[in-house]
């Protein structure tokens, strides 16, 4: 690959900005965003469909015996301008961010056969450099190698605010106690794992976005992979 097509990857909390802010990067660099969220967040609501789930119960030897059958890609929408999430051909970006898939998705998250199969996927697509990738283990696991890493952090009630907010644009009822509690046990969930636990790689930046705005966030992030671009010219 060129030497300026680095690969950065990006982790950190849920509802951090993560999200917004790779894709704002890749979009800069004109590299290729992947949000490994909504490839779990699609792995969550395929379960869903196959009954796989019940309540908070979930069936691991028939989820991975399913595994097989579970298609995830992404393709590009000209009319959204962004790259959205397909289940069997199917999109599904609006599916898979209601809260019914948020409150599972760190447990689906969590199964082991789920994540070696998305993590192998993940690193296809990374395989030729220029990506732009978020997610709870980029840094410390599916791209160990990464020339750029992150690690985003918020206070929770900050977190809740801005994901109400985003909620609300897309006509979601919900409420702040709800999806503060969510993001809390998300939390909880993704340090706590067995398999990838979320933490922050020893050679990745940390990035505490309470107190900044979107446009400063994006500035400090852009101004790094700028030095590690022309570094490597």
């Amino acid at each position: 690959m060129s030497s300026s097509r680095i690969n950065i990857a990006i982790d950190g909390h849920s509802s951090a900005g993560k999200s917004t802010m790779a894709k704002s990067l890749a979009k800069e660099l004109n590299f290729v965003y992947v949000d490994t969220g909504a490839m779990y967040r699609a792995a969550t609501l395929f379960c869903m469909r196959e009954r796989l789930i019940q309540g908070n119960e979930i069936d691991e030897s028939r989820v991975e015996q399913s595994m097989d059958r579970m298609f995830i890609s992404f393709k590009y929408n000209a009319h959204s301008e962004a790259s959205e999430v397909h289940l069997g051909g199917i999109n599904v970006e609006k599916e898979i961010r209601s809260m019914d898939v948020a409150r599972k998705v760190s447990l689906i998250a969590a199964i082991p056969s789920v994540r070696h199969k998305l993590v192998r996927l993940q690193q296809r697509m990374a395989s030729m450099g220029g990506v732009v990738m978020d997610g709870r283990d980029i840094g410390t696991v599916v791209l160990p190698k990464a020339e750029l890493k992150f690690f985003i952090t918020s206070d929770p009630d900050i977190r809740a605010n801005r994901r109400l907010d985003e909620l609300n644009q897309q006509g979601v009822v919900s409420s702040f106690e709800e999806i503060r509690n969510n993001i809390i046990e998300r939390d909880r969930i993704d340090s706590s794992r067995a398999v990838a636990p979320l933490r922050q790689a020893e050679n990745s930046i940390l990035l505490d976005n309470s107190n900044l705005t979107i446009e400063e966030q994006f500035e400090f992030l852009l101004s790094h992979a700028k030095k590690i671009i022309s570094g490597k010219q």
